[in-house]
């Protein structure tokens, strides 16, 4: 394990970081840290809880049990110690738009860790978020999400403290709308991560040796290599560049690697809703399926208006719903690691007696420049913002870089001590114009914590975008779910070492 040259800021709680930290000292931080400046919302107040009501909801109540814990994950025949919710990936949980969710999480790792409900426009004190909307879930404890799911949806869940989501917490949480049109005969979630706990290294020891930075690289910047935990020269076009910068041995399909791969089972003819989540730390994938298109239908939940792809392009944290009608035959699912030059892969057979394509297999679909990418979406008119100039225009930048691994927003790296410390004020009920400018020379899957916003010029409704290098995003949201909200880079560790800030909203 390499030692970092110097302390750094931190955000998402590293389990040595967090142990010393009282819980008194993190119950007052948000409290302590804007004292005696903005009167922020709490996570707890009045006006979240308002805004709880005025949810309303149908009253139906879905119940689950989350425990994080250790396991050993069967990697094709190889072990791999990790952090699990039972299983990787955690099974489902679903329910229907307006539901409320009662999920108790029971902590029996020996670190503190929490759980947030991606991409939910929640209440504000369940988003999962030490030290900003809830104390951390202590070694041994337990703790009662409950909340009402507003928003019909593919949606999924993960830890927010230090770079536990590395490893095999997490898993899908999908809402149901009751006046969906239908159209298909099955649906298959899809969920994509890279691998490395209890393979290579653990998410620790990648975020020590990445912390350390990597100056100039030795003028090895263009040759693509591995060197420990890093990887060196992995680029992508589509990525405006530097594609991802660690080594991952595997990546994996629902939990499972190519030597093993998922089966996805069905018969030809049929309409098949794909719900793709990208679960990963550091890698974009480049979705395609062998002989088949896939038609875009919806994007980090919210609809738009459908778009016939050969593949598509998915960031950290960013989901994708898509219809194919599936073929005669068996096909290969990959999933490109993209710029890495490796892949995840799963097959879909339809019931014939065809040899099952092999892992290495080439596809035209994968080279294709029919590329699903956010840009290419338009809202469905049901989801569309209504036209309204912004009230309130808030602007930030993406800082940092490889050489001294000093991620952060506007130059200022964030302080889990501090976190309202340069926070972006908003009021409830202004339409918000946000805009991210990347001032980085790499990618930055950007997501907003608590609202559902939409890029301009009529695009998608979303929660989390890719930001390349150099390019502004432009976006705009309602403000109507009030509290601390962060907003961050979903590169593990960018966020942990420093890329994130909170929005938040003023009393």
């Amino acid at each position: 394990m390499n030692p970092s040259p110097a302390p750094r800021p931190r955000f998402l709680l590293t389990r040595r970081g967090f142990l010393g930290v009282s819980i008194g000292a993190v119950a007052t931080v948000a409290l302590a840290s804007c004292a005696p400046a903005a009167n922020w919302v709490q996570p707890d107040g009045a006006q979240v809880q308002g805004a709880e009501r005025r949810r309303g909801g149908t009253g139906k109540v879905t119940t689950a049990t989350l425990t994080a814990a250790p396991t050993v994950l069967d990697l094709a025949g190889a072990t791999a110690p990790t952090w699990a919710f039972g299983s990787v990936p955690a099974p489902v949980i679903r329910l229907g738009a307006g539901d409320t969710l009662k999920a108790t999480v029971r902590n029996q790792l020996e670190a503190d860790t929490s759980v947030h409900w991606h991409g939910l426009a929640l209440r504000n004190d369940m988003d999962g978020v030490p030290p900003v909307t809830q104390q951390p879930i202590k070694a041994g404890a337990s703790f009662d999400y409950e909340f009402i799911a507003p928003d019909p949806g593919t949606y999924w869940f993960h830890p927010h403290v230090g770079v536990q989501l590395d490893r095999g917490l997490y898993g899908a949480l999908i809402v149901e709308d009751p006046a969906e049109p239908g159209g298909y005969e099955d649906e298959w979630v899809i969920i994509l991560d890279d691998w490395l706990d209890g393979v290579t290294a653990t998410p620790d020891d990648v975020l020590d040796e990445l912390s350390a930075g990597m100056g100039d690289m030795g003028g090895k910047g263009d040759m693509f290599m591995r060197m420990g935990n890093t990887l060196m020269g992995a680029t992508s076009d589509l990525l405006g560049g530097d594609a991802g910068d660690v080594y991952y041995p595997l990546y994996l399909v629902n939990g499972k690697p190519p030597a093993d791969p998922t089966q996805f089972t069905g018969r030809a003819g049929e309409k098949v809703r794909l719900r793709i989540i990208n679960a990963g730390s550091d890698t974009a994938f480049r979705l395609a399926i062998g002989g088949h298109t896939l038609t875009i239908t919806h994007t980090d939940g919210f609809p738009v208006e459908p778009v016939e792809v050969d593949s598509i392009l998915i960031g950290m944290g960013e989901r994708y719903d898509a219809i194919i009608t599936l073929d005669d035959g068996a096909f290969p699912l990959i999933a490109q690691a993209e710029g890495k030059r490796d892949r995840g892969f799963a097959v879909i057979r339809t019931g014939s007696a065809a040899a099952a394509p092999t892992a290495d297999v080439s596809i035209p679909e994968l080279t294709s420049s029919r590329i699903g990418t956010a840009q290419l979406l338009t809202s469905d008119s049901s989801v569309a913002l209504s036209s309204r100039q912004p009230d309130r225009t808030v602007a930030i930048t993406l800082t940092g870089g490889m050489a001294e691994y000093d991620w952060g927003i506007d130059g200022r790296r964030f302080d889990m001590n501090q976190p309202l410390d340069g926070a972006h004020e908003i009021r409830e009920g202004e339409r918000v114009r946000f805009t991210i400018t990347n001032d980085t020379e790499m990618w930055h899957p950007f997501h907003l914590h608590g609202h559902t916003y939409q890029h301009e010029g009529g695009g998608p409704r979303k929660d989390t975008s890719i930001i390349l290098p150099k390019q502004t995003l432009t976006v705009d949201f309602d403000a109507d779910n009030p509290g601390l909200w962060v907003a961050h880079c979903h590169n593990i560790y960018h966020a942990e070492t420093g890329m994130t800030t909170v929005i938040g909203y003023r009393a």
